[in-house]
């Protein structure tokens, strides 16, 4: 495994700029000349936009304007299992070395521009130092996430014993690269009521799926539905920068459905499928056949069920206009949050900046104590006291005030009463798989589709994916868990379109997720489910420390603060298979990250 090369030498940097090759003629909007209906449907009446109304480039990146060509090092300047960002004048590219071949790529990771150069080198591809995307050094493609982009490659040479760059200045720019996509060729007499690909939900498990079988070729017709009103967005960001806009945390924009023949029903609520006769059925009697659906439903938040639980200005953050409304009212005003969940502590977090008290009610005595602990736990919690919330803890809402309908108090059962302008409550989710019970689909005690490695349900045909199923995880000897993880349902879309195509490939996948709060980063990789210790290394005090999830001797999970890239490389170990042994933590030795250990 390689590291990150942190000092490169410096070095003479050569810039040679090639003359621009002639544009390429612009491509056709599509394959065979038919524009693709797609469908979103605003105030509940449906619009049909025409791909004619909207001509974009199919792939940019293709109709090079210019190139810029470089001498960026030596060869003897960069070891095996080096990397260094290089300088070529209109921008940045991340030289690699490995087995002696050395390889040219985007510098940023197309997420959220993570440098590359920080994250971790091994086997021919580089995971991100921030959330664990990997990405191969041989054709930039993403093989993990999150993140839909793969990096733009260039050409490397050597001459004289120099290493030069060849690369488009557009590419440099942008620093992303979408993969080549089919179009769908049927679309020109198809019958609205049927196609071949159905697939619920519009997060990033249904989005990927959709982006897979495109990318694989598939060019039957694909529809998505959602009940959210707007196309498919980056929901980590609803607590994460609560006043985004729609546009600006979209995962595409509509051009790129539009483009890719990838049809979005907006504001459409499945209430029912038959399998037998393989039919959606929607909550406004319309019907969808398919042959094949995927099942991406995600979840729904748990609601409050004490006293006046209907007073308004009480919030699910669910939508993006729910997010918004929060910021809207909490500005200047009393914020009262339930739930110290992801969630909660990201609201709570993003709100003391805006709010003029920002208060959180938890049931436990800590913050995240199932999850990252009670020591890292109470470091967290410490760090929002320094910043101006009040925890109270081991205590529940008993009561929602109100004054002339609106939130007025909260009321908790320690006897405590919160002023309070709006509530946000945090205190969990479950499956959306209500709308399943008599479909025959095997569901799960607790509401939980039950899914092979392949993503596939109990019936033919039938793939589930993201929050709402159960799968079994590789790293925990394939016990059978629900992970509600971002990173998570990308690849379980991925799965799930390539085994409709039937490659039959399964998921092996890392877990990885991230939470952001004042401005500081946790980073986490694998599942500590069950753990019976933690081994923290580093000074929970400075928020800058690592800590280990133990079970008898076997390490489970790691999470990271100010520790960049050790999760990453933490998450690269798991990935290959290799057991990390509790000793080896409590003990400080590292050995085992290089695969040196005893």
């Amino acid at each position: 495994m390689g590291g990150c090369f942190s000092k490169p030498k410096p070095v003479e940097v050569k810039i040679e700029v090639v003359l621009p090759e002639k544009e390429r003629a612009k491509e056709e909007m599509s394959s065979n000349g038919k524009a693709s209906p797609i469908i979103y449907k605003a105030n509940g009446t449906s619009r049909h936009f025409q791909l004619e109304e909207y001509p974009v480039a199919i792939n940019p990146y293709r109709n090079l304007k210019d190139v810029v060509e470089a001498s960026v090092c030596y060869v003897k300047d960069l070891d095996n299992g080096q990397m260094r960002e290089v300088d070529l004048g209109c921008g940045k590219a991340l030289l690699v070395k490995e087995n002696g071949e050395f390889y040219a790529m985007g510098h940023k990771c197309p997420h959220y521009g993570a440098p590359l150069v920080k994250g971790v080198l091994s086997k021919g591809r580089i995971r991100c130092p921030w959330h664990g995307a990997c990405f191969n050094i041989g054709t930039g493609d993403i093989e993990d996430y999150p993140g839909l982009d793969s990096l733009p490659k260039f050409q490397v040479k050597i001459e004289k014993e120099k290493v030069y760059i060849r690369a488009s200045k557009q590419a440099l720019q942008t620093q992303r690269r979408t993969k080549v996509m089919a179009k769908c060729i049927s679309l020109s007499n198809y019958n609205i009521s049927s196609t071949n690909v159905l697939i619920i939900g519009a997060g990033p498990a249904g989005l990927v799926c959709a982006e897979t079988l495109r990318q694989e070729g598939f060019s039957d017709r694909i529809v998505m539905c959602t009940m959210d009103r707007n196309l498919p967005y980056d929901r980590p960001k609803l607590s994460k920068s609560m006043d985004s806009h729609p546009d600006q945390i979209a995962l595409r924009p509509k051009e790129f459905f539009r483009t890719y023949d990838i049809e979005v029903l907006t504001e459409m609520q499945v209430v029912a499928v038959d399998v037998k006769n393989k039919t959606a059925i929607f909550k406004d009697g319309f019907k969808m056949e398919y042959n094949k659906l995927l099942l991406a439903t995600g979840s729904t938040p748990k609601t409050l069920s004490c006293k006046g639980k209907e007073v308004e200005n009480v919030f699910n953050i669910r939508t993006v206009e729910d997010a918004n409304r929060v910021v809207k009212l909490a500005t200047s005003k009393n914020a009262v949050v339930v739930g110290a969940s992801f969630l909660g502590m990201e609201v709570a977090a993003y709100l003391t900046e805006k709010a003029h008290s920002v208060s959180v009610v938890e049931l436990e005595e800590v913050p995240f104590k199932k999850f990252f602990g009670e020591k890292v736990g109470r470091a967290i919690m410490k760090m929002f006291e320094n910043n101006r919330v009040k925890f109270y803890m081991q205590t529940e809402v008993s009561e929602l005030r109100e004054q002339e309908g609106k939130l007025k108090e909260v009321v908790l059962k320690s006897g405590k009463v919160l002023r309070a302008d709006v509530c946000v409550i945090g205190i969990g989710a479950t499956p959306a798989t209500g709308f399943l019970k008599q479909s025959g689909i095997n569901v799960d005690s607790k509401g939980f589709i039950v899914v092979n490695k392949m993503m596939q349900t109990n019936i033919p045909g039938v793939s589930a994916a993201g929050d709402a199923v159960a799968f079994p995880l590789v790293l925990r000897n394939n016990k059978k868990v629900n992970i509600p993880h971002w990173q998570m349902a990308h690849m379980h879309g991925r799965i799930a379109a390539l085994n409709m195509l039937a490659h039959g490939t399964e998921i092996s996948t890392v877990p990885y997720l991230w939470t952001a709060m004042f401005g500081k980063s946790i980073r986490y990789a694998g599942h500590g489910e069950g753990f019976d210790d933690v081994i923290i290394q580093g000074d929970l005090d400075e928020l800058k420390f690592v800590a280990f999830y133990t079970k008898n001797e076997e390490v489970l999970a790691v999470a990271s603060m100010n520790y960049d890239p050790l999760v990453s490389k933490v998450a690269d170990v798991m990935g290959a298979g290799r057991a990390i042994r509790k000793r080896d933590v409590e003990t400080g030795d590292m050995s085992w990250l290089t695969g040196k250990g005893s």
